[in-house]
């Protein structure tokens, strides 16, 4: 029981406490609410329409839905929204150690990220549904976590290389 006394142990058990604590302020009261999910999906989604219009595409947009000419289209729910992601992100910054005014200021750069490759994403989603089936099947079955672990883990690198007081 020497692990929990150790420095990696007292920092796993802050990111695991703050992960558990953000998951259950997201499952039990943001989720069932659903206003910030529908925000932010409605968001995302209508950025992304607007960067397809510039390119010339027919784009029909409505809420959660997105798609290109009579395509059925992509439905960015709940999970797709990045908000889980963002709460990996804020739970592993604040626990590693740093100053606080830099921890809250790349906490406020991490979101920005995720919201960015979010909207990326779902743009290259609704190009590839109307542009190759066969690719838009396969990124949509695995792309969305690829994508979200992926950036939290460089965020999570970079903080730790930039974010550690201690050098």
């Amino acid at each position: 029981m020497q692990w929990f006394k150790s420095e990696a142990g007292i920092f796993a058990l802050k990111v695991a406490g703050i992960y558990l604590l953000w998951y259950l302020i997201y499952a039990l009261w943001l989720l069932p609410d659903g206003s910030l999910d529908q925000w932010v999906a409605t968001n995302i989604v209508s950025v992304s329409a607007g960067l397809l219009e510039m390119m010339n595409y027919d784009v029909y947009a409505t809420g959660r839905l997105m798609g290109i000419g009579e395509l059925p289209g992509i439905y960015l729910g709940d999970g797709g929204s990045g908000i889980s992601a963002v709460g990996l992100l804020v739970g592993f910054v604040m626990a590693y150690r740093g100053a606080w005014i830099p921890r809250i200021a790349f906490i406020f750069i991490g979101i920005g990220v995720i919201y960015l490759v979010n909207i990326i994403r779902v743009f290259i989603f609704t190009l590839t549904q109307a542009e190759s089936s066969q690719v838009f099947a396969v990124t949509g079955d695995f792309s969305t976590t690829a994508v979200f672990y992926g950036v939290i883990s460089v965020l999570c690198i970079v903080w730790v290389n930039v974010g550690d007081d201690r050098r």
